[in-house]
Order: C-alpha cells, then sequence, then structure tokens
C-alpha cells in the first residue's frame, strides 16, 4: 500500500473506500499512532456513528474483521478518537496522533450462555473469545479475538505510517487513558505488533510476562502439541522471534518443576512486564 497526498492508496493506485468524517479538526503533524477497538461487532455501525455530528468522534482509519480498511480524515487532519489524554509529557493526543480503529467487541459479558458484545448486543463465538487479564486490572475477564486478516492489514499499514510520518511509537487508548479506556485490550498482540511494525522484529530487549494461564506448543499454532503444562499467568518469559500471531519464548523460570523450557505462546498472550503491575 502507499500514502499520497494522506490518503492511503492500494497497490494498484486505487484509494481505499473513503467516508468523510464532520468529526475533525485543523491540519496537525501526529508524532505517535494510536491503536484502538470499535466496541461494537460490525463495521457499518462504526461507519455510520464516524459520519454522524452526534457522535463527536472519528479516527482516521477503520479496519474490518475481513482485513477492509475505511478512510475517514487524511492522515495530517486531526481526528477525535483519543478524548482526554496525556503520553511522554503531551496532553490531549488527538492533537499528536493518527488513529486506528479495529472492528472488535471488547469486553464481552455472557447472558445465557453465550457470549455478547454488551454495546451491539451481537452474539460472538465462543472460538473467538480470549479469557485474559487486562495489564491495567486484576481479574480474567473475557474479550473478542482479532483475526489474522485484520491483523496482517494492521501491520502493513501501521507500518507504513511509521515510515512516512516518522512515528515515534505505537500506543493503544488504555496507555494514554488508562482510567477511562482498556482498548485495544489483551486479546490485541501489542507487544509483537509494535515490533514489527517499529522495525524491530529481531529486538526484544524489553521483558515480558504471560498475562494468563497459557499454553506452551511445539510450533506457532494450536494444532501443534503442548510441550509442558500451562504457564501461569504472570511467568517472565524472553521472546526469542515471532510468526504470525505467535512468539517462540524462553521460560525465565522453573514452571511446574521444568527448567530451560522454550515453545510457542499465542501473542496476545505476552505482555510488558510493567504493563502488568501499572
Amino acid at each position: 500500500m502507499k500514502i499520497i497526498d494522506h490518503l492511503l492508496v492500494n497497490d494498484d493506485d486505487t484509494p481505499v473506500t473513503f467516508k468523510a468524517t464532520p468529526n475533525h479538526g485543523g491540519i496537525y503533524t501526529p508524532q505517535y499512532l494510536v491503536m484502538h477497538y470499535t466496541a461494537a461487532t460490525t463495521t457499518l455501525s462504526t461507519v455510520s456513528w464516524f459520519q454522524s455530528t452526534l457522535a463527536k468522534a472519528s479516527a482516521h482509519l477503520l479496519i474490518a474483521r475481513d482485513g477492509t480498511v475505511t478512510q475517514f480524515a487524511p492522515f495530517n487532519v486531526i481526528t477525535w478518537h483519543a478524548g482526554k489524554s496525556q503520553w511522554k509529557g503531551l496532553v490531549g493526543l488527538n492533537q499528536f496522533s493518527i488513529g486506528i480503529e479495529m472492528v472488535n467487541g471488547g469486553r464481552l459479558t455472557k447472558s445465557i450462555g453465550k457470549w455478547i458484545c454488551p454495546v451491539d448486543a451481537k452474539r460472538v463465538p465462543d472460538d473467538e473469545v480470549v479469557i485474559a487479564i487486562h495489564k491495567n486490572e486484576s481479574s480474567k475477564a473475557a474479550w473478542h479475538d482479532y483475526t489474522e486478516k485484520q491483523l496482517k492489514a494492521a501491520i502493513e499499514i501501521s507500518a507504513l505510517l511509521v515510515k512516512t510520518y516518522n512515528l515515534k511509537d505505537v500506543v493503544g487508548h488504555e496507555d494514554i487513558a488508562p482510567i477511562r479506556k482498556s482498548d485495544p485490550g489483551p486479546a490485541f498482540p501489542m507487544a509483537s505488533f509494535k515490533s514489527k511494525v517499529m522495525g524491530r522484529e529481531n529486538d526484544f530487549d524489553e521483558d515480558f510476562v504471560t498475562s494468563a494461564d497459557v499454553n506452551i506448543r511445539a510450533g506457532a499454532g494450536t494444532a501443534f502439541a503442548t510441550v509442558a503444562p500451562p504457564v501461569p499467568g504472570g511467568t517472565p518469559v524472553r521472546v526469542l522471534k515471532t510468526n504470525a500471531n505467535w512468539s517462540f519464548v524462553e521460560v525465565l523460570k522453573s514452571v511446574n518443576g521444568i527448567m530451560d523450557l522454550e515453545g510457542w505462546i499465542a501473542s496476545r498472550f505476552i505482555v510488558l512486564e510493567q504493563g502488568v503491575n501499572s
């Protein structure tokens, strides 16, 4: 993909779908990229909401669950995605960041044995549900998973934005407004996502821990056998490499009496160590 005149363009030079939002500010120079979930399960509801003046909210891009992209404003125009927020001494991240929304139900509830998105009351299939502890919380909850196509599109676009606008970092809404917001949540593989987007795929010097009890496998996928009992939440690990939504890790302490344990863990269950205690 390419960026031409602050608009996202496909490889065949056709622009992505553009739906102008009335909810925007003036011209600015972005410094950061902020990732969000929509807290709703359909693309149409978010597109309609961002085109309404009643919303008083918007973002630059929306990435659907099938990977399709909608743009709402040029990247050099302020959108209203961050609200009351601060990061690295900056207050009000709308005027300092590009916002990407991912179609995702966020935190889920259970009703009559079914997982439900509380915002749009849509059912979420069991195989799209992740049970995990949010890095700003202490209890397990159910979260809507992200799709492979969605994450692939987000990585490609985000890396392009970082390169084009020389962005300093990628953060979540939960980082810049931790009391109010929980997106993109623990189902989003922020550690590996950031490494790929910022061009640090082989640079894993930061300390990570598991965010929940998680299986460790012989290969990058659920089809591979587990190599040990589940690794408990809060276990320190070192990420050695990544493959799609999976990370090959070295477990940094004895687990269930096993030393020098290595294997593959779904990246969404790995968070920065400082995030667990924040």
